[in-house]
């Protein structure tokens, strides 16, 4: 598989929300506005790639070779945590407006699923570490597109004449799904 093929695949035909359904919580709690939206789909962007990057070798070079794989989870959420930390400080620093948005948003990126499956899914696809890196991006930026997918239909949700009883969780889940449905669509763009 091609660099471009690992990249569509990972950013639309297996999404990481749509398709594969993990990073739910954000999913639905980061999706209220735009601006929310893009503030989590970067950071997880930033955590997701370097995650990758750290993880990859550590297996590959120490992990794997000293007889180590069964500390891999172990280690794994452990440099997620790291970099979580690092976002943190960051925008509490540059960005306390939307720092102070993202709540308790912001510290679930360190037990975000959709994290810590691109970080196994690089090793059990046996992808290089350029692979890994590509196949990272396009997990977050699918991540991201979802995020301000959602975000776009639930601010014309908000403005549209939804019956009483749909309001709030019922239609947003509905609108969820939909989306979901749609993505299906690209299951045979790369082949």
């Amino acid at each position: 598989m091609n660099l471009f093929q690992i990249f569509i695949s990972a950013f639309l035909i297996d999404n990481i929300i749509l398709m594969r359904f993990l990073a739910l919580c954000p999913f639905i709690g980061m999706s209220a506005d735009e601006d929310k939206a893009t503030g989590m789909g970067l950071a997880v962007t930033f955590v997701t790639i370097l995650a990758t990057a750290v993880t990859w070798p550590l297996y590959r070079f120490i992990l794997e070779p000293l007889h180590l794989v069964f500390l891999q989870i172990l280690v794994f959420i452990l440099v997620i945590a790291a970099l979580v930390q690092l976002v943190e400080f960051y925008l509490k620093k540059t960005a306390p407006a939307l720092y102070g948005s993202m709540g308790i948003y912001l510290a679930l990126i360190t037990t975000n699923c959709a994290i810590l499956a691109v970080t196994f899914d690089v090793i059990s696809n046996g992808y290089t570490f350029f692979e890994s890196l590509v196949y990272a991006l396009g997990v977050a930026l699918g991540f991201m597109l979802s995020l301000l997918l959602l975000a776009g239909i639930r601010r014309r949700i908000r403005t549209s004449p939804v019956p009483a009883f749909l309001k709030g969780t019922p239609i947003l889940f509905i609108t969820a799904a939909l989306l979901s449905m749609a993505f299906t669509g690209f299951s045979g763009l790369v082949k």
